[in-house]
């Protein structure tokens, strides 16, 4: 495969691990060097900017959340990389030059600099009016962002009112993050009830920021500093940015207390150098320092780029790296058969433990950087927990070392892999590993929820009583379990219990346990919505596959499903191997519907479609779409000329304007209480 391709599949593979799953593979210094090399190699070959991946900040928004355009962006700050040689501040010092002639100011002329933490969180944008919280929005792609207004009141991350005068509105940015204790704390309980742990507090945060269930957040420990006012109306700012954290922090707001202002750009260098060293002590992740004009009347005047502000720098820290000899090369199977290399090293110091086993993330970056077998490798920690390997010490290689040849059959059960895209699969489900990774799924909080039912009863489960299928736990014993390591009477008894009850979750979670490609939370529960049990899926599915045109046209008209995506759903659902699971389950008593919601039919609201857009003043997005959908409605995320109804609430975004160019008929929240007849 063309290295530029192979760039871009992988840029895209992790900016949808990092932004949407909150589980990413690579660290940020990783990403950004494969980012820079994708853009070198562009320049190159003199690719336009409008031809290249990824010329928008990342996006972080998920499906089932409302979207809303942001007033102003919120754009990623220019880079300057920490490093021994110094090139941070060498890049610090040229964009001061640099704002200094875009201030039209005189070298001699003071520019006061304002060195803060970089938290390592999430960021969101919260804007209040008359002192109380209207609404909380992530960042998403820069422009628009997923409306979390329900999770951050429930965090207790921020105030819900402060005291501003009558009339003013204004919008504050900050992060969310989650404190080391609080994150240890969370892993903890989660080990115990035997789900996967959070990876790191960063994306452990933003996982939880997702959650539809906003309750779920309530005690979690979720913090936040502010550090930035966007815009305000009917307020009086104060003209430095210090002067402005300083009157955050007056109003309630928790504001970072290692704040320190510098006369140049050299002193400012040697703070982030002083705290960089001394970082450790932190409660809570930052990866870096960010440097601002203190003056925020400048701010206008040097304005924006596409991608970033030009009164702000981001200074990034350099993460620990040690050397270390690649001994050998191992390949993970995963649940979807994906094939992973994984370096075994000879062992090494990293973050105060010893790290033996390390990252390669897939074949095409491991021959990207052509690590070899005994080559000395640069070892680094994710997030300083997930090992991984960053480059190859070239100076020192020797003769001996041997590339590592890609594999043409799975490891565990000598299939014939296959290749998709940068990926290597194993296609035989009945594979081993793939059997382990899955019934681990299976068993997950996010899918049938047995409490109880880890990955270390599932490995001696799968030794013992040679498990092959999700159906076989189900038909387990008392005794079956309590043989098992670590598990008395007592213990196996409540195992059994969560397995009976794990029997009723509904139709949604058992597709999200089945593993299925492209199948996560939101189109489980939307498949659920629109069939209604399992067997009316199977029945799409054959038919599907008889050459009948309705079924995919009826997958097709969920909101956000592409026709690739249904096509695959369906082709799945009618695999011989697929439905022999689904076959089982039911034997095993698996309840397989979804719960319908009793539906009044109201007229003027039954067979219509109803879209929501910006925040309404009493009710939630999914209160509002629970009234509708009871009614006899329907709700989309997008607006067509299917559309009935488009209601509008505050700080409505760009669904407003298509609207109006349809035609589509505006209503606010009022109305649509009168349309339920739900009264004021």
């Amino acid at each position: 495969m063309d290295e530029l391709t192979t760039l871009e599949a992988q840029l895209r593979f992790h900016d949808e691990r990092y932004y949407r799953q909150a589980e990413p593979e690579i660290t940020d210094t990783q990403y950004d060097e494969l980012r820079d090399r994708y853009h070198a190699l562009c320049n190159e070959r003199g690719l336009a900017p409008a031809d290249r991946y990824g010329m928008t900040p990342g996006d972080d928004r998920t499906p089932g959340f409302t979207t809303v355009r942001h007033r102003l962006p919120m754009l990623s700050l220019e880079k300057a990389a920490d490093g021994e040689d110094g090139s941070a501040e060498g890049k610090l010092a040229a964009w001061v030059e640099r704002t200094r002639k875009l201030a039209d100011l005189a070298s001699t002329a003071p520019l006061a600099l304002l060195v803060e933490p970089k938290i390592d969180g999430m960021s969101v944008s919260l804007t209040y009016r008359d002192g109380r919280l209207l609404q909380a929005v992530s960042r998403g792609d820069g422009i628009s962002g997923d409306l979390i207004t329900d999770q951050v009141r429930a965090s207790g991350a921020v105030p819900l009112e402060v005291a501003v005068p009558a009339g003013g509105t204004f919008e504050v940015r900050g992060e969310l993050y989650l404190p080391h204790a609080r994150f240890k704390a969370l892993n903890k309980s989660l080990v115990a009830a035997g789900t996967k742990p959070l990876i790191n507090p960063r994306n452990g945060c933003a996982g939880l920021m997702k959650r539809k269930d906003a309750s779920a957040l309530e005690g979690l420990g979720i913090s936040a500093f502010v550090y930035h006012v966007a815009w305000a109306e009917g307020l009086e700012l104060p003209s430095s940015q210090q002067a402005v954290i300083a009157w955050l922090a007056t109003l309630g707001f928790a504001t970072n207390p290692h704040v320190t202002r510098h006369a140049t750009a050299g002193d400012a260098a040697a703070a982030c150098r002083a705290f960089g060293d001394e970082r450790g002590g932190l409660t809570y992740d930052i990866d870096g320092m960010v440097i601002k004009i203190d003056d925020r009347r400048l701010h206008d005047r040097l304005g924006t780029t596409e991608h970033h502000p030009r009164w702000g720098l981001a200074w990034k820290f350099a993460p620990e790296r040690k050397p270390t000899e690649l001994r050998a090369i191992t390949v993970q199977v995963g649940k979807s058969g994906k094939l992973t290399p994984v370096a075994e090293l000879a062992p090494v110091v990293l973050a105060q433990t010893t790290v033996t086993r390390a990252s390669l993330h897939n074949f095409a970056e491991l021959e990207r950087k052509d690590v070899r077998l005994g080559d000395i490798v640069l070892v680094e920690k994710a997030g300083e927990i997930i090992p991984q390997v960053v480059a190859v010490v070239l100076e020192r290689r020797q003769p001996s070392a041997v590339a590592y040849a890609r594999p043409i059959v799975c490891p565990e059960c000598q299939t014939p892999v296959l290749t998709e895209d940068i990926f290597i699969f194993c296609p035989n489900p009945t594979c081993g590993a793939q059997v382990r990774e899955r019934l681990r799924h299976f068993a997950s909080r996010g899918a049938m929820d047995v409490q109880g039912l880890g990955e270390a009863a599932i490995d001696q489960l799968c030794t013992t009583r040679t498990l092959t299928s999700p159906a076989q736990l189900f038909a387990l014993t008392a005794e079956d379990i309590a043989g098992l390591e670590r598990k008395g009477d007592k213990s196996a008894h409540n195992l059994i219990a969560a397995l009976a009850s794990a029997k009723n979750r509904g139709l949604a979670r058992v597709l999200i346990g089945l593993c299925l490609h492209h199948v996560g939370e939101k189109l489980a529960e939307d498949l659920a919505a629109t069939c209604g049990s399992m067997a009316a899926l199977l029945d799409l599915a054959s038919r599907h596959q008889a050459g009948d045109p309705a079924p995919l046209a009826q997958l097709d008209a969920i909101d956000g499903v592409a026709d690739t995506t249904a096509r695959s759903v369906l082709d799945q659902l009618a695999s011989p191997a697929v439905r022999q699971v689904i076959d089982d389950l039911t034997a095993a008593g698996v309840n397989m519907t979804a719960e319908r919601k009793a539906v009044r039919n109201v007229a003027g609201v039954a067979g219509k479609t109803f879209v929501l857009t910006g925040t309404l003043p009493t009710l939630s997005r999914d209160q509002a779409e629970a009234l509708i959908t009871t009614a006899g409605g329907t709700c989309s995320g997008a607006v067509s000329k299917k559309t009935a109804y488009l209601v509008a609430g505050d700080e409505a975004g760009s669904k407003l304007a298509k609207a109006q160019s349809l035609g589509v008929k505006i209503i606010d929240e009022a109305a649509l209480r009168a349309l339920l007849d739900l009264g004021e």
